[in-house]
């Protein structure tokens, strides 16, 4: 009896976690959805599109860099119809291996086009990309009105194509303590591929791209939205005549994406919010299609609902502070977080809180004798 009422109010699963579906399906005009399997935590599928055109397709954000998940893609385009080599262009969202694993394989046997933003890197210790002095954000308003992006050197260099360096883990956290790590057989991986000679199978980035920018695809024309927060590197992609929006993972339809701290911004939290303001005041969605989880339709909404759970995460941060005092960033993170989250990623989220509400001027931090970060709010 305890057991059948504990199924009754176990908490439902959320679109996210479902398992890939074999199914594809036309989501809008030439756009089709293909899940294929991941095992990450708090999720169980992501979402390539595919743009058809008379050329072939636009593959965005191809799966893992595993030979299972690409054996499932070629089923999946197998199903529509096509096949590695009709793929003239692909797409990363951003530079997380779920998003961008299947795009060298592609590359290497169609020659296909590879498009990510121009902040793509492969981890945070690699090389800085580039600064470009360009507002991504107000350079696609401009676009939307019918007035190009400001044909200025710095944005003509930043089109450059370039190969993201290998990840490196090493060093620490910006809060104290080791940086986290990948799982013991990627950091494996990594390792036999620099013995083999091949220190990233990355391919290069052919067409870097800003916020602003207008790809050409399937006979459309999209926008690209840059909207840091999940990742410096995170774009989004509108088309405003078929009305559909391309999430990536900035706007997911039930949970909410990972805020990491382990970034060169000082506050992605107040990178991300600026994100979802503009993104809810863009114009012309009819439907959202995200990289996890089904498509849903109000933009705006959904932007907002996101940002209301990061500002009530925010006064619970403060209401911890009042409970213990001056803490570490792991002794807010075990208030937080429940201990089965606890962990590097939980550290990090946590850490951009507290850094947002230290700018903000709400909270002051120094180091403790072993190099910990205290904060005080």
């Amino acid at each position: 009896m305890e057991k059948n009422e504990a199924s009754k109010t176990k908490r439902p699963r959320r679109q996210e976690q479902e398992r890939a579906s074999e199914e594809v399906t036309e989501v809008a005009r030439n756009v089709l959805r293909m899940q294929l399997p991941i095992s990450l935590p708090g999720l169980g599928h992501v979402n390539c599109y595919a743009i058809t055109d008379s050329e072939g397709a636009t593959l965005i954000d191809p799966g893992l860099p595993t030979p299972s998940s690409f054996r499932t893609l070629e089923l999946r385009l197998k199903q529509a119809q096509l096949q590695v080599e009709d793929i003239h262009t692909v797409i990363v969202t951003h530079s997380h291996p779920d998003h961008f694993g299947g795009a060298g394989r592609i590359v290497a046997r169609s020659g296909a086009q590879l498009v990510a933003h121009r902040a793509f890197s492969l981890g945070l210790q690699t090389a800085d990309a580039p600064e470009v002095s360009v507002n991504d954000l107000e350079a696609h308003r401009h676009t939307e009105c019918g007035r190009p992006p400001e044909d200025d050197p710095d944005r003509q260099k930043a089109h450059e194509p370039f190969t993201p360096e290998p990840p490196r883990w090493s060093g620490n956290t910006p809060w104290g303590g080791a940086s986290p790590r990948p799982p013991l057989k990627m950091r494996v991986r990594f390792r036999l591929m620099r013995w083999m000679g091949r220190a990233s199978r990355f391919p290069t980035i052919t067409r870097p791209t800003l916020g602003g920018d207008i790809l050409k695809l399937g006979g459309r024309e999209f926008f690209v939205v840059h909207t840091p927060g999940h990742t410096e590197d995170h774009i989004c992609l509108h088309d405003p005549a078929e009305e559909i929006f391309l999430a990536g993972d900035h706007v997911l339809p039930t949970i909410t994406p990972h805020i990491s701290g382990m970034t060169r911004n000082p506050d992605p939290l107040k990178a991300f919010f600026k994100s979802l303001d503009e993104a809810a005041s863009i114009q012309h969605v009819g439907q959202v299609l995200p990289a996890h989880g089904h498509p849903f339709d109000d933009l705006a909404k959904r932007c907002h609902a996101i940002k209301q759970h990061h500002e009530e995460r925010l006064d619970h941060v403060r209401e911890i502070a009042r409970d213990i005092g001056p803490a570490t960033v792991d002794a807010f993170m075990h208030k937080l977080f429940k201990p089965r989250s606890w962990g590097g990623m939980a550290a990090s989220e946590t850490y951009a809180h507290l850094e947002h509400i230290r700018l903000l001027g709400g909270a002051e931090a120094h180091r403790n004798r072993d190099g910990f970060l205290v904060y005080e709010l």
